[in-house]
């Protein structure tokens, strides 16, 4: 501890800034715990966290690289080994073991990032997410000093227990290195990350996202207590999550009716879904663009979202390969059940 500590504690406390009289005091206690005095260190700490506030206001925690978001209310379909994950995750935070950084990869629109903001939710965390435009500077060594000031307001933010910080696609500071004109700044980046990683406050939760997993310096990874990946969405998957976004969507659409075997059968057998969030659009679009004195409508224009009608004959013989019905072949093409007959003799 410095006499500059001291005399800003007195300071702050002259001024009733509540938020920087804790900062500081955090600070004494940090220094305190390295240099070994521990039982000092934890008692400062039970101080602040039981002592009476000069403002009986909620505190307003400001910063540069990070922004509050809101957390997700609505319903997060995924895959059951996912979920799983998702729920290992909330019982090692509630352990307060100190398992508080973890890392979700997977393609775009794989669920990463509501997923964190499901998990901010459940465990009624404020979530924060860090500013990239903000914190990457043009200026040699500065994204650097950023990171470290975006680390220093992390570990000094009043209430660390009830924050959750969100790295969304911390590849942004970890890929560019790849470059060989930036090898020597991105180098100094990454180990600033690694660095400020192994000092993070443990009550903390952080969450890191990535679309380029491989791409990631592996002492970064092994800075994770533990990695989910996102790319686990079978075809069934896609199937039991598209009937929860669809069921979501009728609520909205009053005109449009439920039909939920050809729905399946729809989903089923689409050649290639790249992702939920694509699913998820593709359903809410053929809702919205359907006709409204066409119930099922929706389910033609699905279909044909996928690329598999085509303007003549061989559309319909084409669905009867893929185990369509007459009957369904008359909602999705318009054509009557029995020239559809004629047509497949």
């Amino acid at each position: 501890m410095k006499k500059q500590n001291v005399l800003n504690l007195i300071k702050y406390w002259a001024q009733k800034n509540e938020f920087q009289f804790r900062n500081e005091a955090i600070d004494i206690a940090r220094s305190f715990d390295k240099a070994g005095d521990y039982q000092l260190s934890e008692y400062i700490i039970g101080l602040l966290a039981t002592g009476n506030t000069f403002v009986p206001q909620e505190i307003v925690f400001e910063s540069r690289f990070l922004r509050k978001t809101e957390s997700e209310s609505e319903p997060l379909p995924l895959p059951e080994g996912i979920t799983t994950d998702i729920k290992g995750i909330i019982n090692a935070v509630g352990h307060q073991a100190g398992i508080n950084k973890f890392l979700f990869e997977g393609a775009p629109g794989t669920g990463k990032t509501e997923s964190v903001k499901q998990i901010a939710r459940i465990l009624n965390r404020n979530l924060y997410v860090v500013e990239f435009s903000e914190l990457i500077d043009s200026k040699l060594g500065q994204t650097a000093k950023n990171i470290v000031t975006a680390f220093r307001e992390i570990n000094s933010m009043p209430n660390p227990h009830t924050a959750l910080i969100l790295f969304d696609e911390i590849d942004a500071i970890a890929l560019d290195r790849i470059n060989i004109n930036d090898l020597r700044e991105m180098g100094r980046v990454t180990s600033t990350v690694l660095k400020e990683l192994d000092s993070l406050n443990e009550e903390v939760v952080l969450i890191a996202t990535t679309n380029l997993f491989e791409q990631i310096d592996r002492a970064l990874i092994r800075r994770f207590d533990g990695i989910i990946n996102f790319n686990r969405y079978s075809r069934e998957d896609y199937v039991e999550i598209g009937q929860i976004m669809l069921n979501t969507f009728l609520k909205k659409f009053k005109h449009a009716g439920r039909d939920m075997k050809l729905f399946k059968k729809i989903i089923r057998s689409m050649e290639k879904i790249a992702s939920p969030a694509e699913l998820k659009n593709s359903i809410k679009i053929a809702l919205a663009f359907s006709d409204p004195s066409n119930e099922l409508d929706y389910l033609r224009r699905l279909l044909d979202d996928d690329g598999l009608l085509n303007e003549n004959e061989e559309k319909i013989k084409n669905l009867s390969q893929k185990g369509f019905t007459v009957r369904e072949i008359e909602i999705l093409t318009g054509v009557s059940k029995s020239q559809v007959a004629r047509i497949l003799k």
